[in-house]
């Protein structure tokens, strides 16, 4: 859909540009599941680099000199900073930004450390495996992801990171509530696609929408003669062009898949209207189909 848009409705010039365009995005969208994970782990060795030096203090309190070491003991984070396939990808300075922009590792530390999830965790000196996973979980949901600072940021730094935020941060939530104590090896790094026919989908949806754009708005246009074309909004056209897309060219993707699919990024990227008004336009369209035996769906229940 954001290839799509940069596109401004070309059919056919620049395919190679845009296809380069997505295939950049998605790489760059798995630099920002690597920057997540990295600000845990800065954010980690932060902790045991202050209760280091507070131990080292030459007038050092009783309470310095033995202080709770429990975030620092943190399993979940121990594995996520002892992972070698996480470290190995993480020494490349242009996959870890916190290198240089470490001013965000203090903004997040204090205010972890100000929070009441941090001092009820810190109320004992010890916990389980599952206690130190639900700490993660919770710092991460409550304190990072919706951090104003962090969201500014990633903004600036790439272009596409924004819009790619939600979809990151559900993955590393996915992530923690899934590890274990013993995962290990490339449990943290995992692949960007399923296989290459995940990645080559992408593509080819991408390809044939851009090749097809001007058939496919006939056939919108047809389904909306009652309405104001400038009401209607660019992105709603073009999620409605990339299901007619589904619906012709790729007969091994289910109708109702296709339709909630694309329903669904219209509740999250246009307006409040736009799934009811696309659900109806596609509705008219597959009726059609069905009428005229265009529908070349193959396979037990697919339509």
């Amino acid at each position: 859909m954001q290839t799509l848009y940069a596109s401004k409705g070309s059919e056919s010039d620049n395919i190679k540009t845009y296809e380069n365009f997505l295939l950049k995005s998605l790489d760059s969208m798995y630099d920002l599941f690597l920057a997540q994970l990295a600000l845990l782990a800065e954010v980690h060795k932060k902790s045991k680099d202050r209760l280091e030096k507070s131990q080292k203090k030459f007038l050092a309190t009783q309470e310095e000199k033995n202080p709770n070491a429990k975030f620092v003991n943190n399993e979940v984070l121990e594995l996520l900073n002892s992972n070698e396939a996480l470290q190995a990808h993480l020494e490349d300075q242009k996959e870890n930004p916190w290198y240089l922009d470490f001013e965000y590792i203090d903004v997040i530390f204090k205010a972890i450390l100000e929070s009441d999830i941090y001092k009820d965790y810190m109320s004992t000196k010890t916990s389980t495996f599952k206690e130190d996973k639900n700490f993660v979980i919770d710092i991460f949901t409550e304190i990072i992801a919706p951090n104003d600072k962090l969201y500014d940021y990633f903004e600036d730094k790439r272009i596409t990171w924004l819009d790619d935020l939600p979809v990151v941060n559900t993955s590393i939530l996915k992530l923690f509530k899934k590890v274990k104590v013993s995962s290990e090896g490339k449990f943290f790094t995992p692949k960007l696609f399923k296989d290459l026919e995940d990645r080559d989908f992408g593509v080819d949806l991408l390809k044939k929408t851009i090749l097809n754009q001007g058939t496919f708005s006939d056939e919108i246009a047809l389904k909306t003669k009652n309405w104001d074309a400038e009401r209607i909004t660019q992105i709603d056209t073009l999620l409605m062009q990339m299901a007619i897309c589904e619906f012709q060219k790729f007969p091994s993707i289910p109708i109702k898949v296709t339709i909630n699919e694309y329903l669904e990024i219209a509740k999250e990227y246009s307006t409040p209207k736009s799934s009811n008004f696309i659900n109806g336009i596609l509705d008219k369209i597959i009726k059609e189909y069905t009428a005229e035996g265009k529908l070349n769906k193959i396979g037990r229940g697919l339509l």
